[in-house]
């Protein structure tokens, strides 16, 4: 009798130590391994990015089928190629289509406003204040008349230049002190046949030759965010 007594305690204590030894396990899981990494995950969706180490990098143009192989759209263009070689997907927010990628401990934020071109200020300046970027790290990318096809050409600061969408950026910003990449795309067109050329589409001789320059265009605006843009300047400019 004493021994089936001291049989069913032994078991007992065998049944309470398992059960102690297994919530102490589950209670070091969820305490140390467990709760940490949910923490982690949480905290790298909404993790603090120095404003220093983010760029906005805005390309110029319009929305719908009918401008996306115009000329005017070159910043779109080169924004599309960038997004595509980082391995970054464009997705649809408010004022325009937003994508990021880091670079060498930079973050590259790049957007392409759906406000259409002479419009262009409210989206930029919507997601400097969302996105918190400083004014030196916006970098605006855009077609230019005045220097040949594929000429490239990187400034602090300038006028408009006759660009509507420079203009409506110059307006909202309040200054024109901001860095501006400025896409040759030419001037082969007769008196009054400007807005013709370019919401015109690419030639063939420009469309051949379209890889290497958004190839140089994309090492630009990575240059911008790492090298600073007296080095990129004094690297690219005109090549």
């Amino acid at each position: 009798m004493l021994q089936q007594k001291n049989r069913r305690r032994s078991k007992f204590f065998r049944k309470f130590l398992y059960k102690s030894f297994a919530s102490a396990e589950l209670f070091y899981f969820y305490k140390m391994k467990l709760i940490p990494l949910i923490k982690s995950l949480l905290n790298s969706d909404h993790e603090e990015i120095e404003p220093m180490k983010k760029f906005l990098i805005a390309g110029l143009g319009n929305i719908g089928e009918k401008y996306t192989d115009t000329r005017h759209n070159i910043g779109f263009k080169i924004l599309d190629s960038l997004a595509v070689k980082e391995n970054s997907i464009f997705e649809n927010k408010r004022l325009g289509a937003i994508a990021s990628f880091r670079f060498k401990g930079k973050i590259f934020i790049l957007l392409k406003p759906s406000t259409y071109m002479n419009l262009s200020g409210k989206a930029v300046v919507y997601w400097m204040n969302k996105e918190n970027i400083l004014i030196e790290n916006l970098l605006v990318v855009c077609d230019d008349i005045n220097i040949p096809f594929g000429t490239i050409r990187l400034k602090p600061q300038g006028s408009d230049g006759g660009h509507n969408g420079l203009k409506d950026i110059n307006a909202s910003l309040n200054t024109q002190n901001y860095a501006r990449f400025r896409f040759g795309v030419g001037s082969e067109f007769s008196k009054g046949k400007q807005v013709d050329y370019v919401l015109g589409e690419w030639s063939d001789t420009e469309n051949e030759q379209f890889p290497e320059r958004l190839n140089k265009s994309c090492e630009l605006i990575k240059s911008f965010g790492v090298a600073g843009i007296a080095n990129t300047m004094n690297e690219f400019n005109g090549k």
